[in-house]
């Protein structure tokens, strides 16, 4: 044990850390404390938790529209652990906010915010905001139906504030009911640039507080007091390992959703948030006008302000837990009333059947076993001709975007989505991109400098945004438009159909990733002959990414589209 003793010196002699860890543990604390004050080291752990999960999830994950869903569905079918490492990051917001709910109500019942501990309760009540913002800006992430319209829900709620409801539209990056690329950006900035850093901070300020002004004691309790390590820490232990243990489990056995990629042209969606906010959800169905904004906005508002007032309202010395009846009996009707308001938020709220999808497609499915099966909903890039997409990634690639921007949003040209009938067509709109000056006097549009096919596709791809798809399209993942750009550019519409677009001397690809996987694809095109015997399909040798990009996007082709 001497070296081991001669290196905890040296550390001691330089850091302090043997005297820090020392002073941490043998805290005095009351010798009523027990059982009921492990929620505070539980909340700590399960943030922790979010904090290494939501780091193993950011290896895999793609911070931008459309590459986002597909990233997430690689880690929940592709990645080693992933569906774990997702049950325990999506789980764990829950238990966390369950918990951090769970520590506010224990202090609040047992008055544990009166003087001299009042900034102690406020920097909690700031931690249980925050952690319902994690819970916001989290649920946009996986960008799937169920994540845009629920955001699309928490927007709208948020451009109802009274005077500051449009700037905190703009905050959000949002237009209107529609949420897009920028909205996107700072709800992920959010969630895992601004927020860790700012708990953590905050978590270190109401630890410090709480061992400033030490763990509140029950009235009456004279009892010499004890030192926090070993009892209270071997029950903190037991605590966190129990809760730990549930966690673990339900990431096991309860499936984390992944809907269909998001699609805003999906009318018949019907939008719901996150199960901790289905009261407020339930609630607005009962009120129109401008009460639903007093409700949405003004009364949430309220509440939070009773919240952080409440040592500044009750005053009054503390007294034995048996005596806060009023206290008691305020927690209960709060749980009853939010019991039964998220009840039937559940009950009454239709289910989304045909907007469901299963995270892989069963390797014994075949187009037959699921062509009873109802029509999926398909996203807006599906019902694109692979020209059509083609011409995307050329209107994405030639920076179309930075002067012809979604509709509604600031734009240095104009907004495509409302080109007058006259030209509306490929024969005008092909000149304008070889020379807008000449067809628009005045234009500071540059020329388009693309092979005739290029900007025929780019000219097709045009005449098919409307204010309803355009944001859905141009969010449309990369991979997709990249795909579409390879399987034109090799001319393989001169033997296959997509959507009822190309020749018919080969298989129509519509719902191929139901036939075939990738391994299959991938030696196709090596080697078509092995696999398809007879056939006049020539070898193909794809570059690493067009191989990725090919089988990515017609994997994804909806029988059918």
């Amino acid at each position: 044990m001497r070296p081991i003793r001669t290196i905890i010196d040296w550390l001691e002699h330089r850091t302090g850390i043997e005297t820090a860890v020392k002073n941490f543990l043998y805290e005095d604390i009351p010798a009523s404390a027990g059982w009921h004050q492990i929620i505070g080291s539980m909340a700590v752990f399960f943030f922790v938790i979010q904090v290494v999960t939501g780091a193993l999830l950011a290896f895999n994950y793609a911070p931008t529209p459309g590459e986002a869903y597909n990233s997430v569905k690689y880690i929940m079918t592709e990645l080693t652990g992933g569906p774990l490492i997702r049950g325990l990051h999506h789980w764990g917001a829950s238990m966390m906010l369950i918990i951090v709910v769970l520590h506010m109500v224990q202090v609040f019942i047992y008055g544990a915010y009166k003087k001299p501990r009042e900034a102690t309760w406020m920097v909690g009540v700031t931690l249980l905001l925050i952690t319902l913002v994690f819970g916001l800006s989290g649920y946009l992430l996986p960008w799937d139906n169920r994540a845009y319209f629920g955001t699309v829900v928490t927007t709208h709620i948020a451009s109802q504030a009274p005077i500051l409801g449009p700037y905190l539209l703009r905050l959000l990056g949002s237009q209107g009911d529609s949420v897009g690329n920028v909205t996107f950006s700072r709800f992920y900035a959010l969630h895992t640039v601004l927020l860790p850093p700012l708990t953590i901070i905050l978590i270190g300020i109401h630890i410090y507080l709480v061992r400033k002004h030490g763990v509140a004691a029950a009235p009456g309790d004279t009892a010499p007091k004890r030192k926090f390590f070993p009892e209270q820490v071997f029950k903190d232990t037991v605590g966190i390992a129990i809760a730990f243990i549930i966690l673990f489990v339900m990431a096991i056995v309860a499936k984390v959703p992944l809907e269909r990629l998001a699609d805003p042209t999906d009318t018949a969606y019907i939008p719901r948030p996150e199960w901790y906010f289905l009261f407020l959800f339930q609630i607005l169905k009962f009120f129109k006008g401008p009460m639903e904004t007093f409700v949405s906005v003004v009364l949430p508002g309220l509440a939070v302000l009773a919240l952080f007032l409440v040592p500044f309202i009750d005053r009054g010395p503390m007294i034995r837990l048996g005596k806060r009846t009023f206290a008691i009996s305020l927690v209960v009707l709060a749980a009853i009333a939010w019991t039964g308001l998220t009840t039937a938020a559940v009950v009454t709220t239709p289910k989304n059947q045909e907007s469901a999808e299963d995270i892989e497609t069963p390797a014994t499915e075949t187009p037959e076993a699921t062509a009873g099966a109802s029509a999926p909903t398909l996203a807006a890039w599906q019902r694109l001709t692979p020209e059509e997409l083609d011409g995307l990634g050329h209107f994405k690639k030639q920076g179309c975007m930075g002067c012809h921007p979604a509709a509604g949003q600031k734009a240095v040209g104009p907004d495509l989505t409302k080109i007058p009938t006259g030209r509306r067509n490929v024969a005008w709109l092909v000149p304008h991109f070889k020379n807008p000056s000449q067809l628009v006097p005045g234009s500071v549009m540059p020329p388009v400098d693309l092979p005739a096919a290029d900007l025929n596709a780019l000219a097709l791809f045009v005449l098919t945004l409307t204010p309803k798809n355009e944001q859905a399209l141009e969010a449309a993942p990369d991979f997709v438009t990249q795909g579409a750009m390879v399987y034109q550019s090799n001319h393989c519409n001169a033997c296959h159909q997509i959507n009822k677009v190309g020749s018919t001397l080969a298989p129509a690809l519509d719902g191929v990733g139901l036939r075939h996987d990738r391994a299959w694809l991938e030696k196709h095109f090596a080697d078509p002959d092995s696999v398809t015997k007879g056939t006049i399909m020539p070898p193909y040798k794809f570059t690493p990414p067009d191989l990725d990009a090919i089988c990515k996007y017609l994997l994804q082709l909806p029988k059918g589209a």
